[in-house]
């Protein structure tokens, strides 16, 4: 029998959690300790979870999701920013409950019209003239970012790939390669191609200067590494527009402009990792790479298009497309009717709700709360992102910028107990990543502040 647990702003909050209409239902299925001992037993170790005592989410609406004693949390993590509208959002849901009564499955070997009308969208969101118009449908970014190195090399001739230190572009065995010196700490899976550059994050780098010059001189690294590490051709050169796992870092506005012209200069394509940056996350813009003036050959993009359907795709130009005929290359589920229908239903809303006019107008008021935060707790080391996706860097001094690893992790507990969901990332672990879905309002943004507020002046006195 469900008993049903205190709201958290009853349990220490000075601002409280915002009213829900939704009452979630009563949950009678495995108890949490039952579900536990499964996944012990049947589950892949290396499937971990989050939270020192494991929180078990039964039921999701809009930014709230509900555990097994029907408690409400505010999602501040968008299921690593992969619900991007709302979790179950009504028109969604319709949506996909449509088609899965009418045609679940039907590979690309046959017409259905939500296969190509969903490619139409996405040509649509494209910055005009730009020729990026044609689209392949896969499962998930890993696939996406596998496909799209593919067609690189194939169009280029080329095998060399350059991407940055910190980066994460997936788990498959292709896309290891490509990820780098993250918070899961994946090595180079020993493919001699593929090379990685220094990150341009002004925070961190090895260089001195200004932002724009630390750009500028990380830029020059990928040109060193091109000319001792490579024939002197690339494939490709790809990058998030900010780092999703790496803590929402991005060079100054010069960095993608140069590190473009570089890669173009010696024979290469540039990929334009969209996978949490996309579908107007970061507030001014449909993609995040238009906040930085650049057109990529290739836009990746997953997670948010779904809106939680496993549904991820590869957009680029014909030209470029046509290189994979080449090979015969066939995605079972790639592109299937309910994904289809996933993705129409959650690109509609997006223009139908003013999702990214929300998107950026909570992340303006989200990011000036988290410095003025900052001024007053000496644990922030630095605040940085654009729309909803920002990342919040804990350090133990800020002169020597000693990662404070376990007081992100004090945070992070501290801010679930008062209802507050957020992730981290970063190489030591030790920044707060938050994106929350982007129908937040201002209310959450009021509450969430007055969480972190508490929880960063619970982790300095521990």
């Amino acid at each position: 029998m469900t008993t049903t647990a205190p709201e958290p702003s009853a349990i220490g909050s000075h601002v409280a959690m915002p009213p829900c209409d939704h009452t979630p239902r009563p949950y009678s299925g495995p108890t949490r300790e039952e579900v536990m001992a499964m996944r012990r037993q049947y589950i892949n170790p290396t499937i971990f979870t989050l939270y020192h005592d494991p929180l078990m989410i039964v039921e999701g609406y809009m930014q709230y999701l509900f555990d097994e004693t029907g408690r409400r949390y505010l999602d501040f993590f968008a299921g690593i920013v992969t619900v991007s509208v709302g979790h179950c959002h009504p028109k969604v849901v319709k949506a996909v409950q449509t088609q899965a009564e009418t045609l679940q499955h039907a590979t690309t070997i046959y017409l259905h019209p939500n296969f190509p009308l969903l490619a139409k969208k996405l040509a649509s969101k494209m910055p005009k003239g730009a020729g990026l118009d044609v689209t392949y449908f896969t499962n998930s970014g890993s696939e996406a970012n596998d496909l799209a190195v593919m067609m690189a090399r194939l169009f280029t001739g080329h095998t060399d790939v350059i991407a940055l230190r910190n980066a994460y572009h997936g788990g498959s065995p292709g896309s290891l390669g490509l990820t780098s010196h993250n918070t899961w700490k994946y090595p180079n899976t020993g493919d001699a191609r593929v090379h990685h550059a220094i990150n341009p994050d002004p925070y961190r780098s090895p260089f001195s200067g200004t932002p724009e010059e630390i750009a500028t001189n990380s830029v020059e690294d990928i040109r060193d590494l091109i000319r001792y590490s490579t024939p002197g051709k690339i494939a490709a050169f790809i990058c998030e527009p900010l780092q999703g796992v790496g803590g929402a870092t991005h060079g100054a506005p010069n960095y993608l402009r140069e590190a473009y012209a570089v890669a173009r200069a010696h024979g290469g394509l540039c990929i334009a990792d969209e996978v949490q940056t996309g579908f107007g996350r970061t507030g001014d813009h449909y993609w995040g790479f238009e906040n930085f003036n650049v057109t990529p050959d290739f836009v990746t993009m997953a997670k948010g298009i779904g809106n939680g359907a496993p549904l991820a795709a590869v957009t680029t130009r014909m030209d470029i497309a046509r290189s994979l005929t080449q090979r015969v290359h066939f995605n079972t589920f790639g592109g299937n009717p309910v994904s289809m229908a996933a993705g129409l239903a959650v690109l509609d809303v997006i223009d139908e709700e003013g999702i990214q006019q929300n998107a950026r107008e909570r992340g303006l008021e989200l990011k000036a709360g988290l410095a003025q935060l900052q001024r007053g707790h000496a644990l922030i080391g630095d605040v940085r992102g654009m729309g909803l996706m920002l990342g919040v860097e804990l350090v133990r001094d800020r002169g020597t910028k000693e990662p404070a690893k376990s007081a992100a992790l004090d945070v992070l507990e501290s801010a679930r107990e008062q209802g507050l969901l957020i992730g981290k990332g970063g190489l030591d672990g030790n920044i707060l990543r938050i994106k929350p879905p982007m129908c937040i309002t201002a209310a959450d943004v009021e509450f969430a502040l007055d969480v972190l507020d508490q929880a960063f002046s619970k982790a300095a006195s521990a």
